[in-house]
Order: structure tokens, then C-alpha cells, then sequence
């Protein structure tokens, strides 16, 4: 994790994600997974351009296998934005930074 990114884990997800009064971007990754350390620095560089308006986090699918189940993850990398505690908008796959912002953007207040 960096400064601008947070560890979601199974036992904070409903805390840290769910009851968030911002969006919250998740990077479901694993360490074995290549295009999760391919996007790593494109999800690093969102949580910095977006400090203070969108919170982004990254589970371990590894270490975390209860809430990717929950939400249908079955290929990494899969990023999930949610506002309000639901799932808003969802990309499966290595993406392109303003792809990910195109997700984000409509959901700023």
C-alpha cells in the first residue's frame, strides 16, 4: 500500500467501504497475478489524483476470499467502485488511467 491507498480486508470491508460517505475504489489483486502489478501503478496514481474526494483501496483475494466471493470477483484484476454502500461501477482487467477516471468522474458529488 502507499499513502494514498488503504489495505481492504475482509474483517474492515463493511466499515472501510460500505459506510464510507465517499466513493471508494477496490482493486481486488493478488501478488502472483501480472496484469494486477501492471495496473498497480495506474490504481496508485488515481488514489493520489483523487486524495480527499475518492478513497482507494486494495484487497488480497488471497488473504480475503469471503467478500471478492460476495461480489461476484472471478477474474483479477476487478475494480469495483462504490458509493452509498453499492456497487456503482465495475472493470475486470487491466484498464487505461482515463478509462478508470471515465468510471469515476459521474460519481463525484
Amino acid at each position: 500500500m502507499s499513502e494514498h491507498t488503504h489495505e481492504v480486508t475482509d474483517s474492515n470491508f463493511e466499515e472501510s467501504v460500505l459506510k464510507s460517505t465517499q466513493p471508494v475504489l477496490v482493486d481486488f489483486w493478488a501478488e502472483w497475478c501480472a496484469p494486477c502489478r501492471m495496473i498497480a501503478p495506474t490504481v496508485e496514481a488515481l488514489a493520489a489524483d483523487y486524495d480527499g474526494r475518492v478513497t482507494v483501496g486494495k484487497m488480497n483475494v488471497d488473504d480475503n476470499p469471503a467478500t471478492p466471493g460476495q461480489y461476484g470477483v472471478r477474474s483479477i484484476p476487478t475494480l469495483l467502485l462504490f458509493k452509498d454502500g453499492q456497487v456503482v461501477e465495475s472493470v475486470v482487467g487491466v484498464a487505461e488511467k482515463a478509462k478508470l477516471q471515465s468510471v469515476i468522474d459521474p460519481h463525484l458529488a
